[in-house]
Parts: structure tokens; C-alpha cells; sequence
């Protein structure tokens, strides 16, 4: 390619991509504000590397790769949160935040200059493998994550169900690096889990904030409340490393009837926000209490911080992972996009939580329930277990019941192994009835 089409080729790249991008901001708006200064005055000098890198490396470049590697080294220089993406890359994030994508199942950041584990999703093959929040990343395979972008580091833990990826982690408090093989898989984003922990308190667990979280949160609380009055709420955040901001707003609301939710500041106008709670149409005077800890991030901190700053919930847990700028997404016009951070969120009492977290009201450090030896029970054998057993003549209304009963117990087996194993949830539940006594007390007093 000669050198004037080469130049030609960059500046419209250029000119097109800052066009796109202001329109997008402006919200579809067609008209371009230019400044009255050359913003670009280094400029020749990237073209001048381009032509010598397109003229005397001792291999052809395609100027496209070449660009790209220089876009993405840019973004990179600005914070970690920053990033480049390709076009497959964009469909990627795109595809993740609607429900599901093939991986590991984890949520990665660059701390102090190191790729680090903000959490693994609950369920996902890095959770079962027994990663953890704060892991630092030393290793992909045989690469070395130094200097890696987030982007790269995402791409190469990525790739097709059943394959396998190994990581090399550093964790406070092992001598040695530990070494991972994990397969990967399918991560359905379920992000809600809801069960009865005992009668009158609900608990409900949001792992990610997808585009159906707020609806998913109505449909499972609608659910519990159905079950009979509900006297509690335990809201469970802990390891939830974020997603979308709307999401974060709308299932702050759900629990407030007013009052500030989050405020965003940015550079532009365009990207000062103050997102305020509206009158619910039922009224939730429950106690709630929000579990939290160092993987709970960004869009679980902005819903931590609105219902503790309005006095609405009781923070529990460890602090929060810090994270408090705002990303968005600006699509390029040759299908590639751009995740720039664009402002920073504030909680309802000013606060940014940007490094500091959202620091709990009470203070209870996770602590892992020990390991009980297996006991030898011996099992009679049944009818059920003989090959070609007869079926019962139960009618179809009492298998019905049958089956509801089995169902019951699943349910019941599951919130006491959660209370059994988990010291945080067992401690907010004891919390809660506690309150409940006391309140009714209250209430005593008042009448006599």
C-alpha cells in the first residue's frame, strides 16, 4: 500500500470513529461540536512509525492488526477497567450479558498491576474448582500474565465447552503458586436463588446483574411473600462481581420508596445521573440484611450502599471490593467497541466507594465450616430398589402430594445445609429473629 493511501486509510478510521462515538453519546443526536484546538498534534508522529513498520520490517504487517495492537496498547494506558474490543469480542460481552457464554466462570480484574480473581460465579466450574476472590493470576497455560491486557486475559480463559484452560494462582496465605485445570463449560447467568430459611424469613441470592435481575428479584420474592407474611430478608451479595448499572438501580428501587439510589459523575454532562426511588406499589416494611465481602463489586456495591445509606438494610459481612467508576459500552463503526469509563458513582450520602468498598455495619469474617468425617450408616434395602419393582396404586392426586412432599423436604434440606455450613448466613438469620422479638416487645409496651 502506497504511503498517501495509507495515511488516507488511518485519518478516516480516525474521523470515522470520533463521529460515531460523539453521536453516540449525545444520545443519536447527528450535530458534531468540533474544538477550536488541534487535539491530535502527535498524530504524524503514529503515522511516521506506521510507514516505517509497513516500509523496513523484515516482514509484511497487515496495517489493520497494526492499528488495532496500537488502539488497544492506548486504552490499555488508562485504567483497568478500560478496553478495546474486536467485533467478536464486542458480540461476546453482548451474548454474556443476556444469560449465558462458554468458560470458567469467573469475574477478572488487574489489581497493583496483577490479573485478579473479583469473584467466581456460584456454580460455575471455577467455583466448584475452589477459586477464590483475590487470587492472583500469575499464569495462563505457559504465558505469563504480566503486562497482559484484561481483554487478552479474557480471550485465552475462554474457549469451547469440555476443553480444558490451567491456572497458575497466587493466594495470601500459600507458601507455593496453585495450579488449576478446569474445564470449561456453559455458564448459565442464573442470578437469582431464593429460599425460606425458617418460617417468616426469606433469603435471596443475586450472583450477577443481567438485563431480567430486577424482574427475576420480584418474581422470587413475590414468591416467598405468597408463602405467608414475610418478617425478614436476607439479601445475598457476597462474590456478586456486578454488571449492569440499570439493573443495579432497579433492584435498589424495588426496596425503596425514596430517597437518592446512586449519583454518577463524569466529565460530560451527559454522564451526571441521579437515579431516585419511586413509591412501590406494596410496601416491604420488613427488615432486610445485605450479605456482603471483597467480591462483592460495582453494581452490588451501588445497591449495598443506596439501602444502607437510606437506613432501609443492615450491612453484614467483610468489605466490599471497591469498584466505583462506570463503563460504557461505545460501538465503533467497523463493529469493533470501546468500554471506556466514562464517570464515577457516588452512594445516596456522597460517598465514592472507588478503593475504599462499602464497609458493613456489622462486622463477621467468613468462616469455613469443618469438614465432618463421613459415618458408615447402614441402609436397609427397600421394594424400590428391586429390579422390576411393581408400581403402587397410589391415585394421581396423592402421587401429587407425594411428589410435592419430596419437593418440601428438597427445599427444607437445602436451607439447613446453607444455615449449617455458613456462619455469615446463619448469624443474619439470628439477627433477624432477634429482631422480631424485640419488636414485638416493642409493641407490647406500647399497648399497656
Amino acid at each position: 500500500m502506497k504511503r498517501g493511501k495509507l495515511r488516507i486509510l488511518f485519518y478516516s478510521m480516525i474521523l470515522c470513529s470520533f463521529i460515531f462515538g460523539a453521536v453516540f453519546l449525545n444520545g443519536g443526536q447527528k450535530s458534531v461540536t468540533a474544538g477550536t484546538e488541534e487535539p491530535y498534534p502527535d498524530l504524524e508522529i503514529f503515522t511516521e512509525v506506521l510507514r516505517q513498520i509497513q516500509d523496513n520490517y523484515v516482514e509484511p504487517q497487515d496495517p489493520k492488526k497494526l492499528i488495532y495492537g496500537a488502539v488497544k496498547g492506548m486504552v490499555q494506558s488508562l485504567d483497568p477497567h478500560s478496553s478495546f474490543m474486536t467485533k467478536d469480542e464486542y458480540k461476546e460481552l453482548m451474548l454474556e450479558t443476556k444469560g449465558s457464554f462458554t468458560g470458567i466462570g469467573i469475574e477478572i480484574t488487574i489489581k497493583d498491576n496483577v490479573l485478579t480473581v473479583v469473584s467466581p460465579i456460584e456454580g460455575t466450574p471455577a467455583y466448584k474448582a475452589g477459586l477464590k476472590a483475590g487470587d492472583k493470576i500469575i499464569r495462563i497455560e505457559d504465558k505469563s500474565t504480566k503486562d497482559m491486557t484484561l481483554m487478552d486475559a479474557v480471550k485465552r480463559i475462554r474457549g469451547p465447552k469440555g476443553t480444558k484452560v490451567k491456572l497458575t494462582i497466587v493466594r495470601e496465605g500459600e507458601k507455593k503458586p496453585l495450579v488449576f485445570s478446569i474445564t470449561r463449560d456453559v455458564i448459565p447467568l442464573k442470578s437469582i436463588r431464593a429460599l425460606m430459611l425458617s418460617p417468616g424469613i426469606g433469603y435471596v441470592r443475586i450472583s450477577t446483574f443481567q438485563s431480567k435481575t430486577a424482574a427475576d428479584l420480584a418474581k422470587a420474592v413475590g414468591k416467598l411473600e405468597k408463602r405467608g407474611k414475610l418478617k425478614g430478608l436476607i439479601l445475598d451479595l457476597r462474590n456478586n462481581p456486578g454488571g449492569l448499572l440499570s439493573q443495579a438501580i432497579e433492584v435498589s428501587d424495588y426496596f425503596l420508596d425514596s430517597g437518592i439510589i446512586v449519583t454518577t459523575k463524569g466529565r460530560k454532562h451527559s454522564q451526571d445521573i441521579v437515579a431516585k426511588a419511586h413509591k412501590n406499589g406494596e410496601s416491604r416494611n420488613y427488615p432486610i440484611i445485605v450479605l456482603v465481602n471483597g467480591g462483592s463489586a460495582s453494581a452490588s456495591e451501588i445497591v449495598a450502599g443506596a439501602l444502607q445509606d437510606n437506613k432501609r438494610a443492615v450491612i453484614l459481612g467483610t468489605r466490599t471490593f471497591g469498584k466505583g467508576s462506570v463503563q460504557t459500552i461505545l460501538p465503533l463503526s467497523d463493529g469493533s467497541a470501546l468500554r471506556l469509563t466514562t464517570a464515577r458513582y457516588y452512594t445516596p450520602s456522597g460517598r465514592s466507594i472507588q478503593l475504599s468498598g462499602i464497609q458493613p455495619d456489622v462486622e463477621v469474617p467468613f468462616v469455613p465450616p469443618q469438614k465432618k468425617k463421613k459415618e458408615n450408616k447402614k441402609r436397609f434395602l427397600r421394594e424400590v430398589d428391586l429390579e422390576r419393582h411393581m408400581s403402587g396404586e397410589a391415585t394421581k392426586k396423592e402421587e401429587k402430594v407425594i411428589k410435592g412432599g419430596k419437593e418440601k423436604q428438597e427445599v427444607e434440606a437445602k436451607a439447613k445445609e446453607l444455615i449449617d455450613r455458613d456462619n455469615q448466613v446463619r448469624y443474619a438469620l439470628q439477627l433477624l429473629k432477634t429482631w422480631n422479638i424485640f419488636s414485638q416487645m416493642k409493641n407490647m409496651s406500647a399497648s399497656q
